[in-house]
């Protein structure tokens, strides 16, 4: 008497049946009744049979009426329906009705890419046939899951928790399934590291093994067990292969296994880095070379890189020597590697400047390679990438950087990018002086002054003074960060050398305020004096 009176499954009844399916959806109890309703008269092998009709004929209101009948069904959130669904002869039917999205100009091609996805279980050594039909049943399961909350109607509380807890429970069992064969990981590791496995097969296994990194990651209980495990077999090492493979897939799937790692166990990552490992430079070098559009794991490599080299970070589980030798060994190492493409063609004279109290040997470089070099888009993408990473070193590895810098004339190489075309670039030179100006550190003034660097950015401010962008903008932050924090041997030296050409910028009163700060510290010293 509690059942619902389901309509004759019938191609001129689909509009009734899919306002039927859809009315309960605010109803806990109409639901169930619904649900029962459809197991206990085989309801839904009975709409993939109108399903077929309407595919064959064409009939694509019919099949924008079974979308709706379908999502509403999987909306009911029974589990005695997903048994049904899920199944072997009725699975590629329930896909194949959410190909006919109404809101979409052309249908989805989802039993097509589930035909290439069953390949997945063809390349994964599991020997278990229960354990191969669960994760056929659960990869069934995420799929339709992925479907169906890509474009979901409004949610409610607990919306689809029956499916998401099905999901949950059969990864554990799986995770527990996999990890109790103890030739399945060894295997795996194998085939990834066999020059002679297919590319597909390599990228199939990539597919998987993520995966299963990341849902083992997130359970406390199994997360350092399985870690252990994965050392034994030197994943790292593996890792570090794969992510410099040719195969874009292969190379994406290991760059996101290293950021799990990294996110769960940096010291492990860094205590493999200090072994005079390869992967730093492997991510550098994925970083500097020309960007994949179909990649586009550079923002993620960045992080990767910039996790790697945080001494915040590596304080949580290292000393502070242990930290300063790690920063000791990459400015040794690799830091080189990633300013490679900013120093690159460009010839070197030498140059001692001081006046008695610093001293520094200048390396002069000639800027007109380097110039033609960033016409390039890309180019100039790659060395924007490596400013921002190059700014965050000086901000994070005060004491190494700052000897790197002035060892290397870097600043003055780097403030030849603000002719650059691209504007992206010559703000990302102009941020890196400045976050070397915010440190407001003596050795880095001197530096700057004896080397005359303030002279380009005084050019950009007269090049731009006649416009209105970004530019101009961030050099006249720069100028009135000195005035605010009133740096005054910076003060002294912009108005002793760049006063007059200064004057003809008057849309700011900032250089003026800089001139009277300069005048009123001289005449400070003068009155000391008498």
């Amino acid at each position: 008497d509690y059942l619902v009176d389901l309509p004759e499954c019938e191609l001129h009844r689909l509009p009734e049946i899919a306002d039927l399916v859809t009315s309960v959806r605010l109803s806990r109890t109409r639901k169930e009744r619904l649900a029962l309703a459809l197991k206990n008269e085989g309801y839904i092998p009975k709409l993939l049979q109108l399903f077929q009709v309407c595919e064959s004929v064409k009939n694509t209101d019919g099949l924008h009426l079974l979308f709706d009948v379908m999502r509403g069904i999987l909306y009911l959130d029974k589990a005695i329906l997903f048994e049904v669904m899920f199944s072997d002869e009725c699975f590629l039917g329930v896909v194949g009705c959410l190909e006919y999205d109404p809101c979409s100009a052309q249908p989805g091609q989802h039993r097509e890419s589930l035909t290439k996805t069953a390949k997945l279980l063809e390349v994964i050594p599991i020997r278990d046939p229960e354990l191969r039909k669960k994760i056929c049943q659960t990869s069934r399961a995420h799929y339709i899951q992925a479907i169906i909350t890509s474009n979901p109607l409004d949610f409610e509380e607990g919306f689809l928790s029956t499916l998401n807890s099905f999901i949950s429970s059969s990864k554990e069992e799986i995770l527990h399934g996999l990890q109790k064969d103890e030739a399945f990981l060894p295997e795996v590791f194998a085939q990834l590291r066999n020059e002679a496995t297919a590319g597909e097969q390599r990228c199939e296994l990539m597919k998987f093994f993520k995966e299963f990194c990341a849902f083992s990651f997130t359970l406390p209980g199994k997360r350092d067990e399985f870690l252990q495990t994965l050392g034994k077999l030197e994943f790292l090492p593996t890792l570090e292969k794969l992510m410099g493979m040719d195969d874009l897939q292969v190379a994406s799937a290991a760059t996101d296994i290293l950021s799990l790692i990294i996110l769960w166990f940096l010291s492990l990552v860094v205590f493999f880095f200090l072994q005079d490992t390869q992967l730093i430079i492997e991510i550098i070098e994925q970083m500097t070379c020309t960007p994949n559009p179909e990649f586009g794991g550079d923002n993620q490599l960045m992080e990767i890189f910039c996790a790697l080299i945080d001494p915040e970070k590596m304080l949580a589980t290292a000393s502070h020597l242990e930290v300063f030798e790690f920063l000791n060994i990459f400015y040794n190492r690799y830091i080189h590697v990633l300013t490679a493409p900013l120093l690159a063609d460009t010839s070197e004279e030498w140059h001692e400047i001081g006046n008695g109290n610093f001293n520094f040997f200048f390396p002069w470089k000639g800027p007109t390679v380097l110039i033609f070099l960033v016409e390039n888009y890309q180019t100039a993408e790659i060395l924007a990438s490596i400013l921002e990473l190059l700014s965050f070193c000086v901000e994070r590895h005060k004491y190494h950087m700052k000897i790197y810098i002035i060892k290397e004339d870097l600043l003055r190489r780097t403030l030849v990018l603000i002719k650059s075309k691209h504007k992206f670039l010559a703000l990302c030179a102009l941020r890196f002086m400045r976050t070397i100006i915010g440190l407001k550190d003596e050795l880095y003034n001197h530096y700057i002054t004896l080397g005359n660097l303030f002279e380009p950015v005084v050019n950009a401010v007269l090049d731009n003074r006649n416009r209105c962008n970004l530019l101009k903008s961030a050099s006249m932050e720069l100028f009135e960060f000195i005035r605010m924090e009133d740096i005054r041997f910076l003060i002294a030296h912009i108005v002793e050398n760049f006063s007059e050409a200064l004057e003809s910028v008057k849309y700011t009163h900032t250089f003026q305020a800089l001139k009277t700060k300069y005048e009123q510290e001289k005449d400070r010293q003068k009155e000391k004096l008498n």
